[in-house]
């Protein structure tokens, strides 16, 4: 009995134990390979503003005052981009338009601004050598002729404006009125944020600066700051120690080389 009970037992395990070695694990199933990764397309070159201005789409004359100036100093200064819309005020014959031009490139605008006062001079002068520097060779500027309350009247949809070497025009040939009106205007006109780069000659507090062509900066400053610019960079980029604000603009020796100041004012965001 006892031998019977021995053999089922055995039996019965050898069956658990040939159950068991036949049950194996299941293996996964094959799963498809993934895709390949599109490769990244190589980065843009990065734009190159002095090279652009120092090519011959540029006339020799305009390209020799570029070491007085530095645009693509302040231009860097004053944070213009390609494809940003600007405005130059006061353009006259349009030098800075087309330094904006390369700077802002075909996805860009730059507006040529020009008041009645000005566009009078020297018989329309400056009008025709506005017209002649556009022509067809830069497809992304135009020309606007405009009093200041004209321009104020104009949607905000410039990213940055500038008056190069005329905010004293505005103040003693037009009037300390107009020139408060200029910068309203232009205050109007940019977009939230935007930026208004303002250089002038530098004018002593106490000196004839109406006969100098030339404006003391904290004269212009408080103007400025009335309209409601923020000063962000009062910037020495383009000063001149030598330069003791005595002489006229135009005088031998200082001509091109005058002290000037570089203002970069904001217009506060949600303005």
């Amino acid at each position: 009995m006892i031998d019977r009970k021995l053999t089922l037992i055995s039996i019965a395990c050898a069956i658990l134990l040939g159950a068991c070695g036949s049950s194996e694990p299941e293996a996964p199933a094959a799963s498809a390979p993934e895709p390949a990764a599109a490769p990244e397309p190589p980065p843009a070159p990065a734009f190159d503003l002095a090279a652009s201005l120092a090519s011959d789409a540029r006339s020799a004359e305009d390209r020799a005052r570029d070491a007085g100036r530095k645009p693509v100093e302040v231009l860097n200064l004053l944070g213009v981009k390609p494809g940003m819309d600007v405005i130059d005020l006061m353009a006259a014959g349009g030098w800075y338009s087309e330094v904006l031009s390369h700077a802002v490139g075909q996805e860009g605008s730059v507006t040529a601004q020009n008041t009645p006062l000005l566009l009078s001079f020297r018989d329309g002068a400056y009008g025709v050598a506005l017209d002649e520097r556009i022509g067809d060779r830069l497809t992304n500027v135009s020309r606007q002729n405009s009093s200041w309350a004209e321009l104020a009247a104009m949607d905000a949809k410039y990213d940055v404006a500038m008056s190069a070497l005329n905010f004293h025009d505005a103040y003693y040939l037009e009037s300390p009125e107009a020139a408060a009106e200029m910068a309203a205007a232009v205050y109007s006109v940019l977009k939230p944020g935007g930026v208004f780069g303002v250089i002038d000659h530098v004018g002593n507090p106490d000196g004839d600066n109406n006969k100098l062509h030339r404006i003391d900066k904290a004269l212009a400053i408080e103007i400025l700051t009335a309209a409601g610019f923020v000063v962000e960079v009062d910037s020495d980029l383009l000063a001149n120690p030598d330069d003791d604000h005595t002489q006229g603009v135009f005088s031998d020796g200082i001509r091109g080389k005058t002290d000037r100041f570089l203002l970069k004012l904001r217009k506060p965001a949600g303005m």
